[in-house]
């Protein structure tokens, strides 16, 4: 056991979205289950809250507005006011907030210079906090890849450790600082069992968790959904082609629906990582947005079999979507998890 810290979780902790708002409750609380005085770090901006309350409210722009998305930001606003946060300060003035033992930046896509309102924000590498360590866990540069600008590698530099979920993130800081920093799990993955568990009572449905889906997956799901006598239930997101819409649901209620399912299409990161914590068959088709960081989570898992091409045929679903998960998932999970823990464990020794 370490002594008890003040420790300060950096990440994106006010995004209206299921994988943001678990990523973030899921670090700070297994840090607190640790014996650690624990908190988000609540950074402000008026600017960033306009731009992400107009994403959340209408998040498919070519769609017509719809009630149940501001139904659904109203209970992530309950959610985050329930989270253990720092007192707030200026996302510019970082300097303002409260010292720390150590300031633990991530997870998400905290480093990503090209996030559409975080891109850039020189906090998220660790500027102007007053800390007596710095240090990264799980952080994601996201769709970003390439050699940073010189500037970026320095502020990395400062860094007294460093750990990344996916592997775009490892050859990035690799070329950046000259050593491959560790990979660890998402706190969603290292913290699973923070995470209810409890199912809703519902037909027997499979869940849709994304937006943007290709013709070619809608047709292939629907098909595999008809000759299983299933429905579809679209969470969070309006997917006219599901058999029925859950968009008002909060964070509590998404966590019951990905329990209660029977399998999971997605094309989300976190869809993925809420199908295995909960065992769950899944197939995932990732946007270009999305797709290194869920190309580089099945690589990692062994669970390739899952990211389906257009090419894929009816069998392939119907394997993917209904047999148990390999248990070779969870073993790599398992594994991850120690080397996630010993992280963890030298970070704040």
């Amino acid at each position: 056991m370490t002594p008890p810290q003040r420790i300060g979780v950096l990440t994106f902790h006010r995004c209206i979205n299921y994988g943001s708002y678990w990523q973030a409750r899921c670090l700070v609380e297994g840090l607190r289950e640790r014996g650690h005085d624990a908190v988000l770090l609540d950074h402000q901006s008026s600017r960033i809250n306009l731009a992400e309350w107009r994403c959340a409210l209408r998040p498919i722009p070519e769609a017509p507005q719809d009630a149940r998305y501001r139904a659904k930001t109203r209970k992530f606003f309950a959610a985050f006011e329930a989270l253990p946060l720092s007192p707030p300060f200026p996302l510019q003035a970082p300097e303002q907030s409260e010292p720390y033992d150590l300031v633990l930046v991530g997870s998400d896509e905290v480093w990503n210079l090209s996030h559409p309102w975080y891109g850039g924000k020189a906090l998220f590498y660790g500027e102007g906090f007053r800390a007596g360590r710095l240090a990264a866990y799980a952080a994601s540069f996201g769709n970003q890849s390439g050699a940073l600008d010189p500037y970026w590698s320095a502020q990395l530099s400062r860094f007294d450790a460093i750990s990344v979920r996916d592997r775009n993130s490892q050859d990035i800081v690799e070329t950046a600082l000259g050593m491959r920093p560790p990979l660890v799990l998402d706190p969603v993955l290292q913290f699973a069992h923070l995470v209810p568990k409890a199912a809703v009572d519902e037909r027997p449905y499979a869940l849709v968790y994304g937006h943007g889906f290709p013709d070619w997956l809608i047709r292939a799901v629907t098909g595999w959904a008809q000759r299983r006598d299933l429905q579809l239930l679209s969470v969070g997101y309006d997917n006219p082609w599901a058999d029925m819409q859950r968009i008002d649901a909060g964070p509590l209620e998404f966590a019951a629906l990905m329990a209660g399912s029977a399998a999971v299409i997605t094309n989300f990161f976190h869809g993925c990582v809420f199908a295995v914590i909960n065992g769950k068959p899944f197939a995932t088709a990732p946007s270009d947005y999305r797709f290194n960081k869920v190309r580089d989570l099945v690589a990692a898992l062994g669970a390739e079999a899952h990211m389906v091409l257009e090419s894929a045929d009816e069998c392939r679903y119907d394997h993917i979507l209904t047999q148990p998960l390999d248990p070779l998932i969870a073993r790599r999970i398992a594994s991850l998890r120690a080397e996630s823990e010993a992280y963890l464990d030298a970070v704040l020794a």
